[in-house]
């Protein structure tokens, strides 16, 4: 079969398309033969091996899992012995998160690892882009307590976890705030938000607003910045490590605080999620927002503007 593979760390050029043996499902495993997979932050991130606290997971000197993908939509193609859940023939989608392997025409995946059936109607492309920013922003959103009736800004509201936050946390009922560029501001009222902010025009700081929960959906905001537009008990939610990795220290040191926290929860991905984002996406409470696809041959292509942190939701990779 064809895989993408990296053999070191480096730009997107270190990405190779080569031929490698299709793997065996084992007796509690599915095959899935991949239709559709995505380039997501997390590959563009250990591919390149940075930041270096990342290589302890990823491989001190080399990539320890050669082909990235975490996110995909397939057919499965074979099944162990001892799987009852999944048959030949089901159109499926999910998420295996850091084992990656997606960038790939076949993958196994285990049968109770994050994936579901792919809902009636939905593409592969569009199944594809479903997973990755929905389960991170649904963690982060439980790890913060977020409940109805509270005020939710979401920044960097155009980006795979942005998108999947405004709509997510709309279905739990709060009032969400969105912070985008100027040409993502009618998407993110499309998706459900209730105010819309051009952080290019307006800097949400210094509007006086105070709210429940910040978001920070990008990783390019600060808690410092943002203190003084918390509520007494607000909650500012990181989704990356910050300068020096200050999130997760300061998640630690404000825990023991009555006052404004932060809040950096380590994602836990369950088949339990995607079968409720699943229904999530059949009730329309959910929609994936697709930037562009490009073939598996272009994989390189694609990644490179996935490195200019542009895209607006996700960069789907399809597979012949």
């Amino acid at each position: 079969m064809r895989a993408v593979v990296h053999r070191k760390y480096g730009p997107p050029e270190v990405l190779h398309l080569v031929d490698v043996d299709t793997p065996t499902p084992a007796a509690n495993e599915v095959l899935v033969k991949v239709h559709a997979t995505t380039v997501n932050r997390t590959d563009t991130g250990f591919r390149a091996g940075k930041p270096i606290i990342v290589r302890p997971f990823s491989g001190l000197l080399r990539p320890r899992r050669q082909t990235l993908g975490s996110e995909f939509a397939g057919e499965v193609a074979a099944v162990g012995a001892d799987v009852t859940h999944f048959a030949v023939g089901d159109r499926v989608f999910g998420s295996v998160g850091d084992r990656f392997g997606a960038n790939a025409q076949f993958m196994v995946v285990r049968e109770t690892a994050p994936i579901a059936l792919i809902p009636d109607g939905m593409s592969f492309e569009e199944a594809a882009a479903v997973t990755d920013g929905s389960l991170l922003a649904l963690n982060c959103m439980r790890g913060a307590g977020i409940t109805a009736g509270q005020r939710v800004l979401v920044y960097g509201a155009s980006g795979s976890i942005g998108t999947a936050a405004v709509q997510l946390a709309k279905h739990l009922g709060t009032h969400v705030t969105a912070v985008c560029a100027t040409p993502n501001l009618e998407l993110a009222r499309s998706l459900g938000a209730d105010v819309v902010i051009d952080y290019t025009a307006e800097d949400f700081t210094e509007n006086g607003e105070q709210y429940d929960i910040i978001f920070d959906s990008v990783g390019k905001h600060k808690f410092r910045l943002c203190r003084r537009s918390l509520a007494p008990k607000g909650t500012y939610l990181g989704t990356d490590l910050g300068f020096l990795c200050q999130n997760p220290f300061l998640a630690l040191v404000t825990k023991l605080s009555r006052g404004r926290r932060v809040v950096f929860p380590i994602p836990k991905f369950r088949q339990a999620d995607v079968e409720m984002l699943k229904e999530l996406l059949e009730t329309g409470h959910l929609r994936p927002v697709v930037d562009r696809i490009y073939p598996l041959e272009q994989i390189v292509e694609a990644t490179r503007y996935v490195d200019t942190q542009m895209k607006v939701g996700n960069v789907v990779i399809t597979v012949a």
